[in-house]
């Protein structure tokens, strides 16, 4: 299977300085600035289509914030998540993917932010599949995260992917051929966490193999992981 060779590539953990802006870059200087409690907007709503970028953003934040030596906690949501009772002892609280939320964890949500809203200094991230208004979830809750700020996380275009690819592979000690970009783009996922994680596991294959990367041997790494 693909996925299992591609599972080998070593993880790259989410932060705001390895996040490719493009033209997210005032999004990108709004969490800064939360993060540094700069003009502090302490709610904040980002969506976008699968891959443009959300789920980096938010985990970013919550390791930077512990970074700092804060309370921060990310949930990646399903249908019956769970959430914090007590929001004041919480410096940033990151919910993701609110979209897949039943009925009985909207009215928890629901019950959180209104915490957050009673207490000084904490931050409250979301993000969905699409804005708040077009979310079909209870309509109370919809109406509290359409009172922060709401920003769509643009996804790169195919040039700023080439770029950021390139840029990975350089930062790995390797460049990047012009050609695999092309044919990566247009034949395997072409949001950029997939394209990386075929980069890494490219890298670690040439070393394997003592070969140089060429294209020929990306067809062989992409064969070989059916």
């Amino acid at each position: 299977m693909k996925q299992l060779l591609l599972d080998l590539a070593s993880p790259h953990f989410p932060t705001l300085q390895n996040f490719v802006p493009g033209r997210n870059v005032e999004l990108l200087q709004l969490l800064r600035d939360a993060l540094t409690q700069q003009n502090f907007e302490r709610f904040i709503y980002v969506w976008g289509n699968v891959g443009c970028g959300k789920s980096h953003l938010l985990q970013a934040m919550v390791e930077a914030f512990k970074q700092q030596q804060c309370k921060a906690i990310y949930i990646s949501c399903e249908m019956d998540s769970d959430f914090p009772v007590d929001a004041s002892a919480i410096d940033c609280i990151a919910v993701d993917n609110i979209e897949r939320l039943g009925e009985i964890a909207q009215i928890k949500l629901f019950n959180l932010y209104n915490q957050v809203r009673e207490v000084d200094g904490t931050l409250f991230l979301a993000s969905g599949n699409t804005l708040p208004g077009q979310l079909l979830l209870r309509q109370d809750l919809v109406t509290r995260l359409s009172w922060g700020l709401v920003y769509q996380v643009h996804e790169l275009t195919d040039e700023e992917k080439r770029e950021a690819i390139k840029c990975h592979a350089i930062s790995c000690g390797f460049e990047l051929p012009q050609v695999i970009c092309d044919y990566l783009l247009r034949h395997e996922q072409r949001d950029l966490p997939s394209l990386i994680k075929i980069i890494d596991a490219l890298d670690r294959y040439s070393l394997t193999r003592q070969r140089q990367i060429t294209l020929p041997l990306l067809r062989e790494l992409l064969q070989d992981a059916l």
